[in-house]
């Protein structure tokens, strides 16, 4: 610059040929005025070019921060676009919801009554059924006291019959002993004489006709004196059995001479006392065991149609039981 400012000085020289001094120092002046001039220029030169470099470095940074913000806007741009679609998906879902709600509200009413009918009769039929369960308490109490009453029943009843079995099981050994010893006393008498047998329980003493009486009469043989006073010796040691003496006869009617008979009524009882008489006879046993009793010609083990036949009819049978006093008295309870 400074090279240019000389030869503008020299060209201005050699084109006026006559300069004074005064005008040679204005010039000179003016030329270091210029010169100033010309420096602080530069130096503004300088410096505008610094704050141009520091301007041109702003602008750039600047720039990528006005790209960062684009990129952060474009974000948010999107962002906003989803929360708006968000928005506009959870508005329609809430104007939806609003609308189930306003049409709950409008039918919530009825539903309301409908479900307070259904409580109310619900409610009644708990009360019936709660009535019902208790009249059905109430039932069963009273059957199970029942129950226990009729257990507590059925455990008297229980000890009376072990204590029947008991009297039962005493009845049959006794009775079993009885035979055992009935038939060792008259083991020498012919089984056509006389049989011994239990029936239902008890002992019948079966004697025969020819071994006791004549025909239409009521006196014993000797042989059958001795077949009654060996039984006799049996029936002294067991004083807890009852005797009973059946008289028996065919169908033929009777016709003795006797005043104190009138048929075979009169016969068989005759008979029976008769055998009643001999096991009293010297023997100690109580009369109070013993009953006589006629059975005609009713009760019959054989026919009537032959001699045989009648002959087993005409019988004396001595029926021996033991006495049940405690079992009648079990039975009466």
């Amino acid at each position: 610059m400074r090279k240019w400012m000389m030869v503008f000085i020299s060209a201005a020289l050699l084109f006026s040929s006559c300069v004074t001094l005064r005008q040679y120092r204005e010039l000179s002046s003016e030329n270091q005025s210029l010169e100033d001039a010309m420096g602080r220029i530069k130096t503004e030169n300088r410096d505008l070019l610094i704050k141009q470099t520091e301007n041109l470095s702003r602008i750039n940074v600047l720039e990528g921060q006005i790209k960062d913000l684009d990129a952060e806007i474009l974000d948010e741009r999107r962002r906003y676009n989803l929360m708006e679609e968000k928005y506009l998906k959870a508005n329609d879902l809430y104007q939806n919801l609003l609308k189930i709600q306003n049409e709950l509200v409008s039918g919530s009413d009825i539903e309301t009554r409908r479900l307070l009918a259904e409580l109310q009769q619900n409610q009644q039929e708990l009360l019936v059924k709660e009535d019902y369960l208790r009249k059905l308490e109430d039932t069963v109490n009273a059957k199970k006291a029942s129950l226990e009453a009729l257990q507590q029943e059925f455990a008297g009843q229980q000890a009376r019959l072990e204590e029947l079995q008991r009297v039962l099981d005493h009845k049959d050994s006794v009775m079993a002993a009885l035979t055992s010893k009935v038939e060792e006393a008259l083991f020498s008498f012919r089984d056509d004489e006389l049989s011994v047998e239990m029936r239902n329980g008890l002992l019948y003493v079966s004697l025969e006709e020819k071994l006791l009486f004549r025909s239409g009469s009521f006196e014993v043989e000797a042989k059958g004196r001795d077949a009654i006073e060996k039984l006799s010796r049996v029936l002294e040691i067991n004083p807890e059995i009852q005797i009973l003496i059946e008289g028996h006869t065919d169908n033929v009617p009777y016709r003795g001479t006797s005043n104190l008979m009138i048929d075979n009524w009169d016969l068989s009882v005759k008979r029976a006392t008769t055998i009643v008489r001999l096991l009293l006879q010297g023997s100690e046993i109580d009369p109070a065991r013993l009953t006589a009793a006629g059975r005609s010609e009713y009760i019959p083990v054989d026919s009537n149609d032959t001699p045989e036949g009648k002959q087993k009819n005409r019988r004396i049978e001595i029926i021996l039981s033991p006495r049940l006093d405690a079992l009648y008295e079990l039975i009466s309870k």
